[in-house]
């Protein structure tokens, strides 16, 4: 799938299937075909594939070739089947136009065209258009970050709860399901944070050549501090769901020890009784008290005493 965008009275806007693509300022490729990468070779641009993305070496994420600049930065998404992945996205940027290949649907590349001129330097070049879309997902990712830091506050409160109520054990459960899945968004969201930093340094590394750098520059430094202010805040949750972690499995140990407590009182409140049930319960010939008509109900009695009794020691000791 392919979409190509112009910008006319400085809004992005999309054109028509079939319109004239050397006049787009920017081409969004969406799991390329061979006929659609074919189209963009004619206009000089050499679509990587997805086994050319997903390669880990800088130097394959990180080059010029030709006069373009291809920078791939792995950023969250879903996928057609609303799978939530993170996959990479591939910029190819040259003085005419700017070319985006992802294989996903990143938000930000739904929202961007329809705000694409709000943005700090607008959009009016493919430098700026980047630029701006940059801005946009690092705004999609520290907004992200800060529903992972709310519904970890919203976790914590919940196992933090001290008083006890029935089905406990499977609140805590599910809080630590929530805070598992909440580690795993954080550990994506600080990979597409420490991706986008390395791509924003291999852009102004080369941006000197650009007529407008003195005006880009400051900018992109800009979005480096801010990519690097959310890093920190990533960190920063990540150490709260440790906290959470460790806080969680705690209180499910505490769980686990009540009941088992709960089972040794009981277990010892019936230890006595069975004790005595099982001496009168012996087969021998002269067992004086089993020919009395008092000996049923002493037995009886004797179990229920030695049990009254475990139960106050108990209750002395505070076990109770």
């Amino acid at each position: 799938m392919m979409y190509s965008y112009v910008v006319r009275q400085g809004r992005i806007t999309r054109q028509d299937k079939g319109a004239a693509l050397a006049d787009a300022i920017w081409i969004d490729l969406i799991a390329p075909d061979p006929t659609e990468m074919a189209l963009l070779r004619d206009l000089g641009v050499d679509v990587p594939t997805l086994a050319d993305m997903e390669e880990i070496e800088i130097s394959n994420r990180l080059y010029r070739e030709e006069g373009l600049d291809y920078m791939t930065a792995v950023l969250p998404g879903e996928r057609g089947d609303g799978e939530r992945v993170v996959m990479p996205v591939s910029f190819i940027l040259s003085a005419q136009r700017l070319v985006t290949v992802r294989h996903h649907s990143p938000r930000p590349f739904l929202t961007y065209p329809e705000r694409g001129e709000r943005s700090t330097l607008g959009c009016s070049t493919p430098h700026r258009l980047f630029i701006g879309l940059v801005e946009e997902i690092v705004a999609r990712l520290a907004d992200l970050l800060e529903g992972s830091g709310r519904l970890l506050d919203d976790t914590t409160q919940t196992v933090f709860e001290t008083r006890s109520v029935r089905g406990q054990g499977a609140h805590l459960q599910a809080a630590l399901r929530h805070v598992g899945r909440e580690a795993e968004a954080m550990a994506r969201i600080r990979l597409s944070l420490l991706t986008i930093e390395r791509m924003l340094a291999f852009y102004i590394a080369a941006i000197d050549e650009q007529p407008e750098s003195a005006r880009l520059r400051p900018v992109i430094k800009g979005q480096l501090r801010d990519v690097q202010a959310l890093e920190v805040h990533a960190d920063f949750l990540g150490s709260r769901v440790s906290l959470a972690v460790d806080t969680t499995l705690g209180m499910i140990n505490l769980e686990q020890s009540n009941a088992v407590r709960i089972l040794s009182v009981v277990a010892a409140l019936f230890l006595p009784p069975t004790l005595i049930a099982s001496i009168y319960g012996m087969n021998f010939d002269v067992m004086p008290e089993l020919q009395k008509s008092w000996g049923y109900p002493m037995a009886l009695g004797l179990m229920v005493g030695t049990a009254a009794a475990t139960w106050l020691v108990l209750r002395w000791k505070r076990w109770l």
